[in-house]
């Protein structure tokens, strides 16, 4: 009899159904046509999940659903892992020493943000109506040649071409703080030096933007004293991932599994 191409999982004792694996997979990414890889990731996933389960009752725990907000509540499993973690999991706050060292190694990581003074003109184009995304398309290409070609008439094509209310003000957008603008515009304006104006369209949700940097100040570097609370708190966060890690470890090492051999964690 041939083995299954996705057999099912025993954790001791306990079955993880390979509907239930197959189910997990779509939640793990995988390179095209290796659906082995995603099944993997998923079956180790919820061997984990698995033994954290068994390990909370096997203790008895009793820990109530959190609110979430929104109307949203953690279930009776999640309720149950993270009741095991706070038990089992506890880590010391870093010390001034350590968290001074951190900051005494890279201050230049600590920066406020950048802000960028931009322009832009806009041919919109609805996303779904692929023949007006291609007209629009095609009509920035032209303005974006013209553009690049003389940079003087942006402020003059921005005025009569662009389908942004902008465009009273010759394409500017004022000041522009990270997150003020989509993802597309906001790669595109941090690979612009001043002055320049992309050559080709960037193309967002809104239809097709020739963008010109006006202006860019990078972030400043933030004193110790104002950075100490979020470099304590990444501290003590990746302590406390790695003494959970270590836990899941040591639940994974005395385990009986069948079906599986798992990869380090």
């Amino acid at each position: 009899m041939n083995r299954p191409l996705f057999p099912e999982v025993i954790v001791n004792g306990e079955v993880i159904s390979s509907a239930s694996i197959a189910t997990e997979a779509q939640n793990h990414e995988a390179p095209k046509g290796k659906p082995g890889i995603a099944w993997r990731k998923a079956a180790q996933a919820l061997v984990i999940r698995t033994l954290l389960l068994q390990e909370a009752r096997n203790r008895k725990l009793a820990t109530e659903p959190a609110d979430l907000g929104d109307k949203r509540f953690e279930t009776t499993e999640e309720a149950l892992i993270r009741g095991l973690l706070e038990t089992e999991v506890n880590v010391d706050p870093p010390s001034e020493e350590t968290v001074a060292a951190i900051w005494n190694k890279d201050a230049s990581k600590f920066r406020s943000p950048p802000l960028w003074e931009a322009s832009h003109i806009l041919c919109a184009a609805n996303p779904a109506d692929e023949e007006a995304t291609k007209k629009a398309c095609l009509r920035a290409k032209a303005l974006a040649k013209t553009a690049t070609d003389d940079p003087k008439s942006f402020v003059r094509l921005a005025a009569n071409q662009s389908d942004c209310s902008s465009k009273s003000n010759g394409g500017a957008l004022g000041q522009l703080n990270p997150g003020d603008t989509v993802p597309e515009f906001e790669t595109a304006l941090k690979q612009l030096s001043q002055g320049q104006i992309t050559s080709e369209p960037v193309k967002t949700r809104f239809g097709y933007h020739i963008i010109r940097l006006d202006a860019r100040a990078e972030g400043m570097i933030l004193p110790f004293d104002i950075v100490r609370p979020r470099i304590a708190e990444a501290l003590e966060k990746s302590a406390w991932a790695k003494s959970a890690q270590n836990f899941t470890q040591q639940l994974v090492a005395s385990a009986n599994l069948e079906g599986i051999e798992l990869q380090a964690i």
